[in-house]
Formats: structure tokens, C-alpha cells, sequence
């Protein structure tokens, strides 16, 4: 990836995370925090990782994608919004009433969206379940399943990562956005769940690691990961460390809780720091 083709991507990065400050703020409620850690991975995904027709959501021959971590949906809306699935106005009328943008993403609601979400741990089962379903059609489309690193407390995605590999769907491939907290507070508080790498390895997986938010570290693993003749039977899972609310130093620093409302103050000064972050993008220079 050359500097040009990664400052596009970054550029994109920070537009998606603006939106999402809006979006929650204009709605009072969502979840900032974990919605502004994946946006990396989901502009990367969308733009360069998947494939998929925008102006044809349902194309037989898409690549699926599951976001299990639902409560980040705002994220998701955004990137596809900008990736032309649907208006940009309708950004604005999430969480509102009849809004085909819901708290947790829903299908067949909103263009775009594979599959619903809504209690942790379920993701990783309807990825297996699509791969199934893909592999009795003779097709080679691939899925690509979001996780939360707070998920990995819950059985059902333990007993669906045993699933994955007991049955070959190497067309899955997980990505753990490990960000650390869970409710305002650090994920192994509540329970722990290292070691990650090893439990997965344990399990029949490969593991990569890498940061979240960097494009071209997140180019080099995905083009290992979805290359559809590299798993051999055994799928993929990417460990992507992230900053819960990166981009705004507020939030970054925990001082924003991930159930508070960001009030006028909060969100001029999140805008702030992108567009400030816009500026330095626009001259050519590194973040």
C-alpha cells in the first residue's frame, strides 16, 4: 500500500468517526467508545478487503460481513452510508422511530447489513451457519465476523469457535477488536480472558495480531487472512488492538462513559480534533 492509497483510507477513517460523533450525539445514546474503535477496520474492510456491489446489497456473489459486536453499529452505518449503500441523510435518524437505523443493526431493515445483532456471543454462529449454507452451494464467498474482545467471556462464541474449525470453514475469518474495556471498564475486571491468542490457537484456529488502526498493517494481515487459497481448513482470526474512542482524546483518556450522551461542549470538541485531524491529512502529512 503507497502513502497516497493509505491517506485515502485514513482520510475516510476520520469522516466515518465525525459522523458517528453526530449521529450519537443528535440521538443522545450510542455507544461512542466502541464504535469509534473499529471504524479503521471496517474502512479497510469495505473499501479494500470485501467484495460487494453497493448499488446491489444482495448481489448473489458478495463476501458476507457479521458485525457480532452490535453495539457498535453506529460505525458500520456510516461506512456504509459513504460507501453508497444507502443516503448519507439517513445518518441522521438513527435510533429514531421507524429509522431503518436501529440501536442494533437489523436485516432486512437496512441495505448493507448481513445479519442482525443484538446479544453478545452470537455472531461467530450465524458466520458458521453462512459458510455452511455457501459451501452447500458450491461457492467460495467468504465471511467476515467483528467480535468485541467482551464476547469472548460468553460460551456460545467458544463452543461456535470449536464449530469453525471442527468443520473446516476456512471462507470465516474473525476479527477480535481488542480494545480492552467492556461498560466503562477494563474487560478482564469483569472476567478474564487471556490468553487469547492460545485459547484460539488451542481451538483449531490461526492466529494473526496487529494494531487496528493502522492501514497498512491492517492491509498486510487482511491480504494474508483473505486469500481464499491460503487457509487450507483452517481459518483465520485476527487479534486488532484499538483504543476505545479514538480520535477523541476525551474518550481515549476513559472520560467519557460508554453510555453517556455527549453534551454541545463534548461534541464541538470531538470535531474539533478530527477536523484538526482532516487538516493534517490534507497536507499530506502523517497523523
Amino acid at each position: 500500500m503507497d502513502i497516497t492509497e493509505r491517506q485515502d483510507l485514513e482520510r475516510k477513517a476520520v469522516e466515518a468517526r465525525k459522523d458517528v460523533v453526530r449521529m450519537t450525539g443528535v440521538a443522545r445514546s450510542g455507544y461512542l467508545n466502541s464504535s469509534l474503535s473499529v471504524i479503521d477496520i471496517l474502512i479497510f474492510l469495505y473499501w479494500k478487503g470485501l467484495s460487494i456491489h453497493p448499488d446491489e446489497p444482495l448481489w448473489k456473489e458478495r463476501d458476507r460481513f457479521v458485525l457480532s459486536k452490535s453495539h457498535a453499529c453506529p460505525a458500520l452505518y456510516s461506512v456504509l452510508a459513504n460507501r453508497g449503500f444507502f443516503d448519507r441523510k439517513e445518518l441522521w435518524n438513527f435510533r429514531r422511530l421507524g429509522s431503518m437505523l436501529q440501536g442494533h443493526q437489523e436485516t432486512p431493515r437496512t441495505p448493507g447489513i448481513d445479519a442482525s445483532g443484538g446479544s453478545p456471543g452470537m455472531g461467530l454462529g450465524i458466520s458458521n451457519g453462512m459458510a455452511l449454507a455457501l459451501r452447500l452451494d458450491r461457492a467460495d464467498q467468504r465471511i467476515v465476523c467483528l467480535l468485541g474482545d467482551g464476547e469472548l467471556q460468553e460460551g456460545s462464541l467458544w463452543e461456535s469457535a470449536m464449530q469453525t474449525s471442527n468443520l473446516g470453514l476456512d471462507n470465516v475469518t474473525a476479527i477480535v477488536d481488542m480494545n480492552g474495556t467492556q461498560m466503562g471498564r477494563r474487560v478482564d475486571s469483569i472476567k478474564k480472558i487471556e490468553p487469547v491468542r492460545q485459547k484460539f490457537e488451542s481451538f483449531g484456529w490461526r492466529v494473526e495480531e496487529t494494531d487496528g488502526h493502522d492501514m497498512a498493517a491492517l492491509g498486510s494481515v487482511f491480504a494474508k487472512v483473505l486469500a481464499k487459497s491460503a487457509s487450507g481448513g483452517i481459518p483465520w482470526v485476527v487479534l486488532a488492538h484499538t483504543v476505545p474512542g479514538k480520535g477523541f482524546s476525551m474518550a481515549e483518556r476513559g472520560g467519557i462513559n460508554p453510555l453517556q450522551a455527549l453534551d454541545r461542549n463534548m461534541m464541538e470538541q470531538a470535531l474539533r480534533e478530527l477536523e484538526s485531524a482532516s487538516a493534517v491529512l490534507g497536507r499530506g502529512e502523517d497523523l
